[in-house]
């Protein structure tokens, strides 16, 4: 087994969902050990998303292959005396321990920091909720569609125009970003205690993360900024900022930043030099005040080349665009694959998503296949020291399973 930066690192995965067991994630993916702590039976109720209605049909539960590879799980039912008893002696011997339960339910299950901390000095105690853990909202519950999305402003605001209904989010998309703040928190933790020997309680949630996310634009707000006219992409008010359907369906999106270097090259590129001593879009200021009239005259351009054509062309002039991806691109896009953003599982050849970060001279462990329900609960108690007639009662009581 490879190890990583993090071979020794304990960490108990007390969380549901995706937001806090994927910061776990990532630190498996650097080599911690890491015990998905879940109620016996149904397990986190994240096995059951795919099973929802308007999730892809598949053989594989995706949602959890994703979350959560490469970890060991204990099925604890935390209701029970027992179970908590296990879970004091584990935290007394771990390095982090990670859950979003709302405030009082962990004060219900005894784990919230002042149970734990006082077991271990050395111990990260990472808490994840929706709103925070202070005010009126602490026990709300909220997930990345609602707390994240929805309440930073950004469900609103990624809407073409005021008259057309505000985006849904897909899911994991306020989610997994947020795992990195809280995979950032935990490791900025660690640091301090390599300095100090002392453990800490850090935190992270969801609405701080999206408004984190529309931040430029919130801090615009705060700062008593005017707005004006949200516009439909077809009024637009910079041509070359915009994003444009292919002949095949496709859509590219240009991001010229350098417009006045580069607009004789894209006028080129598409054919239309004429366009570049036309006196209505000759300068900046003119292109933007023509806008409109120059977003028609793209729209019927980049309706006579597919994708791939418009790709080669654009390139080659050195024309800063992104391609607007679908689903179907990834398994084969080989810049992903050359840098190991799609990784194999091991031994299989089924990829999987990789965590966006990376050091230097230190190799990822390969992703594992994720544990069934209680998979690994006999092992784990027999590494915390228990013996096998200890066991057998924890599990006659319910307590294990």
């Amino acid at each position: 087994m490879q190890k990583g930066i993090f071979d020794g690192l304990k960490v108990l995965d007390c969380a549901s969902f995706i937001a806090a067991p994927a910061a776990a994630t990532v630190l498996s993916d650097f080599g911690a050990d890491v015990i998905k702590i879940e109620p016996p039976g149904m397990g986190d109720p994240y096995r059951n998303l795919p099973n929802l209605p308007g999730y892809p049909a598949s053989e594989h539960n995706f949602a959890w292959l994703l979350e959560a590879r490469n970890k060991k799980s204990l099925a604890l039912d935390l209701t029970k005396p027992d179970a908590q008893a296990v879970l004091y002696k584990l935290v007394a011997e771990s390095d982090v321990f990670i859950t979003n339960m709302p405030p009082q339910v962990r004060a219900k299950l005894g784990i919230t920091y002042d149970h734990l901390a006082h077991l271990n000095e050395r111990l990260i105690y990472a808490s994840f909720t929706g709103y925070g853990e202070k005010g009126e909202e602490a026990n709300k519950p909220g997930f990345d569609s609602n707390a994240y999305w929805a309440r930073s402003g950004l469900m609103d605001l990624v809407r073409a125009d005021i008259n057309t209904t505000p985006a849904r989010s897909m899911a994991g998309m306020g989610d997994h970003p947020c795992a990195m703040a809280l995979y950032s928190a935990i490791v900025t933790a660690l640091y301090q205690r390599e300095k100090t020997g002392k453990g800490a309680h850090v935190a992270s949630n969801l609405m701080a993360n999206g408004v984190w996310a529309a931040s430029v634009l919130a801090q615009a707000k705060l700062c008593g900024a005017k707005f004006g006219e949200r516009r439909p992409r077809e009024r637009a008010l910079n041509a070359v900022t915009n994003h444009y359907q292919c002949k095949d369906g496709r859509w590219i999106i240009l991001s010229l930043l350098s417009e006045d270097r580069q607009w004789p090259t894209l006028a080129r590129c598409m054919g239309r030099e004429d366009l570049i001593t036309d006196a209505r879009f000759a300068t900046k200021p003119a292109r933007h005040a023509r806008s409109v009239e120059l977003i028609r005259i793209f729209d019927e351009v980049f309706a006579t080349k597919d994708l791939a054509e418009w790709r080669k062309i654009l390139d080659g002039n050195g024309l800063v665009f992104g391609v607007v991806g679908i689903l179907d691109d990834i398994p084969n896009d080989q810049q992903m694959l050359d840098n190991e953003v799609l990784v194999p599982f091991e031994n299989d050849t089924m990829l999987t998503i990789n965590s966006p970060i990376w050091v230097d001279g230190t190799t990822k462990v390969q992703p594992r296949k994720p544990p069934e329900v209680g998979e690994h609960s006999d092992d784990i108690l027999r590494e915390a020291g228990y013996d096998e007639a200890t066991i057998k009662t924890l599990r006659a009581s319910g307590a294990v399973a």
